[in-house]
């Protein structure tokens, strides 16, 4: 069974227009939620409806005991790497907003063995050359 850890683009590419449905519910993978990407689900979710949604997919992988929450050493790591994108790959953190949530998504799957499946390959690919994880950019 293939673990895989799914980045906020593809649920909200899921949960609006039902893409990815035939790999989302593919058998012989076991996928995670971060926790990280509850909280951008969460903060983009204005209608009721979204709302809504979000509270049944949150619901259902805790339930499943599969939302993936950053340890201290996760934070801990991120704060280096993201020290490092910035002296060695010149990232601006102030319009690189995002980015530290992506290094915690990279670091959680690191720690669990799963794959991160995004859309998102420029982040992911750059915080991957400084630390190795593995990667799906559908």
């Amino acid at each position: 069974m293939q673990k895989v850890l799914l980045d906020t683009n593809v649920l909200i590419d899921w949960l609006n227009a039902g893409k990815y449905s035939e790999f989302l519910f593919a058998r012989g993978l076991v996928k995670y939620l971060s926790a990280v990407v509850l909280l951008e689900l969460e903060a983009g979710a204005f209608s009721s409806k979204d709302r809504r949604l979000v509270r049944q997919l949150a619901r259902g992988f805790e339930q499943a005991r599969r939302i993936v929450v950053p340890t201290a050493a996760d934070w801990q790591e991120g704060g280096r790497l993201l020290r490092q994108l910035q002296q060695e790959r010149d990232y601006n953190l102030s319009k690189a907003h995002s980015l530290a949530h992506d290094v915690l998504i990279a670091l959680s799957a690191r720690r669990i063995g799963a794959v991160v499946v995004t859309q998102n390959s420029a982040d992911f690919e750059a915080i991957r050359q400084l630390r190795s994880f593995s990667l799906m950019v559908v």
